[in-house]
């Protein structure tokens, strides 16, 4: 965080300085976990669910935090502890990430567009750039990836695993500082306006659009009002901003007719579809191998290709690199910048396509932190295309070990139903389904296959562990995949016998 006095920060978010000098100054960092705190934190203390920060707001001082951000004073033997108070703690976190970017967007420009690439005509390097991305999926690869891409140009913040909401996009905000050039930040949407808050905490200059799927029409209600609710992304850019689009998305790519006046527009295509008139970043000639790893042509819009293999498992991920690259060429980063980073960086965040070989021989693809019904099928189809083999490995026996797909509403049934009809049709030896979510999954393997004891159903993750202990042998390939709740990652990890 940018060094601001206690005026500065009460002033920001509203509050009032209670126990402490208001001259006094503070660069953070700024936390909401008390167990996070260093000598000189803001220790920000929000009311959760089940835990009322204020409760740890002396220990945190007594760790060193040098400010309380809460909604009372709390004192210790009579004396109140330095504190800004205000009515919502977490709405006061999100003014203080605005005051911030706002202060750091301020500062003089600095550095030259020296080497951008022919064409790109990269947004202005002075001062703070933010890039905000979004989609039903990919949001976390695509961050990662962008983040490396941007490091060649300067100083890069951008956010541990899904830092996603209404805490974890000012908690990220807030680790900018003076030096930071580039902030990437992971924007979700679990309702209409959420986007619309994060954005007015934070304005993109950049604003990626990955894709609309049914991940949440659960909640939206339909995958319509979820491509609505992902819209206010691209609506919040200034007539100087950019929009990166899928244009292989129909709902992404009518986005375009929603952008401001004067908004640039950037493509990406995994199809190899270009724009007639706009830049366009695409793929040809996409191939996968029995490792995992996907191939194609890079073509940037500028004439420039390369041929690159994805670090990354998994042929989805192809479309998640296009748009990473999309903005990255479009801010002044090289060919050679990019072609390197996809060639070598594979997942930063864990449980996403995460392949290990485990002291038993078996070999884990654990991409269980997410799953709706197209990350469920791409993961799928790398199993399958892994397990067949090659002329340089061997086949192997393949287990998609699945839990269920979350938020789906009333198409649950008929996705999870989907699901377990594509298990056998890709030739998966063995299916695994855990939790009663997931039931559909191994009643309609079993009606499209009559596959016998080749499709197993349990109810929970400890009978999963059970089950997998007495079933699997060295050679197994071993797929776990299912949304976060349903806790198949930390089975996974149990398999694959790595520590939490």
């Amino acid at each position: 965080m940018k060094e601001f006095s206690y005026k500065q920060i009460a002033a920001a978010v509203g509050g009032e300085i209670v126990g402490a000098d208001p001259e006094l100054r503070t660069a953070g960092p700024v936390v909401t976990d008390s167990r996070d705190v260093s000598p000189g934190a803001v220790y920000v203390a929000r009311r959760g669910e089940s835990l009322d920060g204020l409760d740890f707001a002396a220990s945190a001082v007594q760790e060193g935090a040098a400010l309380v951000i809460g909604e009372e004073v709390v004192h210790v033997d009579g004396v109140p502890l330095p504190s800004i108070v205000v009515e919502d703690a977490t709405v006061a976190l999100g003014l203080l990430a605005h005051a911030n970017v706002t202060a750091l967007r301020a500062k003089a420009p600095t550095g030259s567009d020296a080497g951008q690439p022919a064409g790109a005509a990269a947004v202005d390097h002075g001062g703070l750039k933010v890039v905000a991305i979004t989609g039903s999926a990919g949001k976390t690869t695509t961050k990662d990836l962008l983040a490396d891409f941007l490091v060649s140009l300067g100083q890069t913040v951008w956010p541990p695993n899904s830092f996603n909401n209404e805490v974890g996009v000012p908690l990220t905000a807030l680790r900018a500082d003076e030096d930071t050039r580039f902030l990437v930040l992971e924007m979700g949407a679990r309702e209409p306006g959420n986007l619309s808050y994060l954005t007015s905490l934070v304005r993109p200059d950049i604003a990626v659009e990955l894709n609309v799927g049914s991940a949440h029409s659960g909640i939206f209600g339909s995958v319509e009002a979820t491509a609505k609710a992902k819209a206010e992304l691209v609506q919040s850019l200034d007539s100087d901003g950019i929009a990166v689009l899928n244009l292989d998305d129909d709902r992404v790519a009518n986005m375009a007719s929603k952008v401001a006046d004067g908004v640039g527009i950037v493509w990406f295509s995994l199809s190899g579809r270009q724009h007639s008139t706009q830049p366009t970043v695409w793929a040809e000639d996409v191939t996968s191998d029995a490792t995992g790893r996907t191939s194609f042509l890079l073509c940037l819009p500028d004439g420039q290709t390369a041929q690159i293999q994805l670090a990354l498992l998994g042929e989805h991920h192809v479309a998640n690199a296009l748009a990473a690259a999309a903005a990255a060429w479009r801010m002044g980063v090289s060919l050679t910048t990019i072609s390197t980073v996809l060639a070598t960086s594979g997942a930063a965040s864990r449980w996403r396509m995460e392949l290990v070989d485990s002291p038993s021989g078996v070999t884990v693809l654990n991409d269980a932190y997410n799953a709706n019904p197209d990350s469920m099928r791409s993961a799928l189809k790398t199993l399958a295309t892994m397990g067949r083999g090659d002329a340089q490995n061997p086949p192997r026996r393949t287990w998609a070990v699945l839990g269920e797909m979350l938020e789906l509403g009333e198409s649950s049934v008929e996705e999870h139903d989907s699901i377990g009809r594509l298990v056998v049709r890709l030739n998966i030896s063995r299916l695994l389904a855990v939790g009663e979510g997931a039931r559909p999954i191994y009643q309609a393997a079993n009606l499209e296959g009559s596959w016998g004891e080749e499709a197993a159903w349990v109810p929970d993750v400890a009978a999963a562990r059970a089950f997998l202990n007495e079933s699997l042998s060295p050679g197994d390939l071993v797929l776990f995949k299912s949304s976060r709740d349903a806790g198949l990652r930390y089975l996974g990890d149990d398999v694959a016998g790595v520590t939490q």
